[in-house]
């Protein structure tokens, strides 16, 4: 078939990673970090802007500028560009990036002399875009809910109750509180689809995995619905995008990128999805019951599942598969390595010491617990941040390090049991994914082993998965998804981190305990 790319505009880099399917190689795996690159020049701190009263949000031109210097780097390190078929991507799931009329023409005449910073410039009808960590619109998701008949109304249309984090109650607030902006603003795109229209030189449509992160797509149908855009803002529908097969071809390369980077011309554009849907493809959950756990800024646990299932207890979301054919449930938890980090920067240790202070406790912690909401979480439910302790001793690091780390674990099993799947073993990825002792605690807590991927980048493993996929199709030479995914995951595959049978019987006798802290401190 070829090499393909896969790129991942996630919080706090963007990443791309490059196959060779003839080969069943991973060829290259380049991250441009946004703080490390842009701190200065846009004021971002782990490549967000808190804007106060839990706004958070990122400015898309710098997505811009990593996108150009993630392809200089790519092409520097000896990547053929040239030789890439096909590229698709991800973009971390819920952003919306608003763009003026004047956006399209921008998009088509982009020139390779010049940077996309000094093209795209006016080509926003506000600066910056909401991300999944905004949690300021609450009253809105009341407002949707109740606009379409209920919220269980919501759930059984879109396939999840309103979130502050989704699209539809961002792009509702943006309309409240800035309606000339909101009427200026001639076309909203997903982070994902933004980043898809920059490569293309086109607006590129939506694909049904970011789509149903919208709280504006039906489930079932993969549209938009008329009934959730209506109760959202004013002629919606006109500024979305429409929702596409994942694996239609949005195009080729805008000669931009292939005057500037040296890519090919024919390079075919996949339509980029969600993170969260790419990383259910680079780990190979291609199959219902399958489950998987990410280890990155935020924690996520997720399965494949055959046909939708409801997240009636509003703590989880169901997005749609971009194998076209699926389902994914996914429980997020807003303090992952947030929290790690946390703890981590407290007690003055580096990630080695992290480690040894999980080594020098025992598995239960001898009945310590902690509720680790250093900021606002999403499950469960959070609105007023605050670190809970129970028979923790503040002072004592190795005790809280396990203590937050046992909290994740127990919550992840707790809040996973909506999905009616019997885990048996978890996928696992991201940075966290990299310390073993981690995983053990979650290998433990749940009573399977934890498969590790040697790159901890299956969003951008899943979108090279994609455009590999659709490329294939688009060539009268469509394969299955197995045939596809399966070389690349069995070279990422390291040893599994197996159970602790005794342990397991430790965790049991928390879980009770774990549920009921929970209760009486979630502040919703």
């Amino acid at each position: 078939m070829g090499n393909f790319l896969g790129l991942d505009c996630s919080t706090q880099s963007m990443t791309g990673l490059v196959i060779d399917t003839d080969a069943g190689a991973l060829l290259a795996e380049e991250s441009i970090s946004f703080d490390e690159h842009f701190a200065a020049r846009y004021g971002v701190d782990k490549g967000v802007l808190d804007l106060g009263g839990g706004r958070v949000h990122s400015p898309p031109l710098m997505w811009a500028e990593a996108l150009e210097l993630l392809c200089a780097r790519l092409r520097d390190t000896g990547v053929d560009l040239g030789r890439i078929e096909a590229l698709a991507g991800s973009g971390q799931q819920h952003g919306t990036v608003y763009l003026n009329e004047a956006a399209a023409g921008a998009f088509g005449g982009l020139d390779p002399d010049h940077d996309l910073t000094e093209q795209l410039a006016e080509v926003f009808s506000r600066p910056t875009a909401p991300i999944w960590m905004d949690t300021s619109t609450s009253g809105q998701c009341r407002q949707i809910e109740d606009g379409v008949g209920g919220r269980s109304l919501l759930l059984e249309l879109t396939g999840n109750t309103a979130f502050e984090r989704f699209s539809g109650p961002q792009i509702r607030r943006f309309w409240q509180d800035e309606p000339e902006a909101y009427e200026r603003t001639g076309c909203i795109c997903l982070v994902s689809s933004f980043v898809a229209s920059l490569l293309a030189g086109r607006l590129v449509p939506v694909d049904p995995g970011d789509g149903s992160g919208t709280n504006l797509m039906d489930i079932r149908t993969r549209r938009w619905s008329r009934p959730a855009l209506e109760a959202t803002a004013p002629d919606l529908g006109r500024r979305l995008l429409p929702v596409i097969p994942p694996d239609a071809v949005a195009g080729t390369l805008s000669p931009f990128w292939s005057g500037r980077f040296g890519f090919s011309p024919d390079c075919r554009v996949l339509p980029f999805s969600g993170d969260n849907p790419c990383s259910l493809i680079g780990l190979g959950l291609l199959q219902p019951g399958q489950a998987a756990l990410s280890l990155g800024t935020s924690d996520t646990l997720f399965a494949c599942l055959g046909e939708p299932r409801l997240p009636e207890t509003g703590e989880g979301a169901l997005f749609a598969s971009p194998d076209g054919a699926h389902y994914m449930a996914l429980i997020c938890f807003l303090n992952g390595s947030l929290a790690r980090e946390a703890v981590r920067d407290r007690y003055g240790l580096d990630w080695a010491g992290f480690s040894r202070g999980l080594a020098a406790t025992p598995p239960g912690n001898d009945g310590a617990l902690m509720l680790p909401w250093f900021e606002e979480e999403i499950v469960p439910r959070v609105t007023r941040p605050g670190v809970v302790r129970q028979d923790l001793d503040e002072a004592d690091p190795a005790a809280n390090v396990r203590a937050v780390i046992e909290a994740q674990a127990l919550s992840s099993r707790i809040h996973s049991e909506w999905m009616g799947v019997e885990i048996r073993s978890l996928r696992v990825t991201g940075g966290a994914s990299e310390n073993e002792a981690i995983l053990r605690v979650f290998a433990d807590v749940h009573g399977c082993p934890v498969q590790r991927l040697r790159t901890t980048n299956a969003a951008a493993l899943g979108a090279a998965l994609r455009a590999a996929h659709g490329h294939a199709k688009a060539s009268g030479e469509a394969r299955s998804w197995e045939e596809v995914a399966e070389p690349f995951l069995r070279l990422q595959t390291a040893a599994p981190v197996e159970p602790d049978p005794a342990n397991r019987g430790i965790y049991d006798g928390m879980l009770e305990g774990y549920r009921e802290l929970e209760r009486r401190h979630a502040r919703g």
